[in-house]
């Protein structure tokens, strides 16, 4: 098995095989908003070689390459982070994800009702900020480090690339 990465215009030209094994990693809530027909939806905190093994053996015939999608790509690398050694197929990260898929398409992402992570993250620490600024004026100084708690956990989520925030929201019962 070996990991590998496709530009999203490739991935665009191979979709019109057949028996391609497409695996979204994303939430379901944002698969629900925007996704490629014939896919495997197995969000990322989900994801087990053996479960998605099971799905693969019933989409496809022998040993052939399994393309990891999400948003933007960083869940795709997670994905065969956590896949590698664990399967016999090749692991092909679609780099950009479903926003690079939709550009080379000339199509724009699917709003729908279903707000993406990201956005769903941008809101509630724009939401925290503002109360933390509005109580700490009103209320007691104290309210203030909120705000403060709010904009540490940006930095360290730009930092590291990892951000609790969105994975308390993936577990949000509107998203699954």
């Amino acid at each position: 098995m070996s990991t590998k990465t496709i530009q999203a215009s490739e991935f665009i030209n191979q979709l019109e095989q057949s028996g391609l094994c497409c695996v979204d990693v994303r939430t379901p809530a944002e698969v629900r908003g925007d996704a490629l027909d014939n896919i495997i939806a197995m969000p990322l905190d989900e994801l087990d070689s053996n479960t998605l093994l099971q799905q693969v053996d019933d989409v496809q015939e022998g040993v052939k390459p399994i393309y990891l999608i999400c948003q933007s790509g960083k869940r795709a690398q997670l994905a065969a982070e956590k896949l590698a050694g664990r399967l016999q197929q090749d692991l092909i990260i679609v780099e950009g994800g479903m926003n690079a898929i939709r550009a080379a398409q000339g199509k724009q992402a699917a709003s729908g009702k279903n707000m993406s992570i990201e956005r769903q993250v941008r809101l509630t620490a724009g939401a925290l900020v503002v109360t933390g600024v509005v109580a700490g004026y009103l209320l007691h100084p104290a309210w203030f480090a909120l705000s403060g708690f709010v904009g540490a956990g940006l930095v360290y989520a730009a930092i590291s690339d990892n951000c609790a925030m969105a994975l308390l929201m993936t577990k949000a019962p509107w998203n699954r």
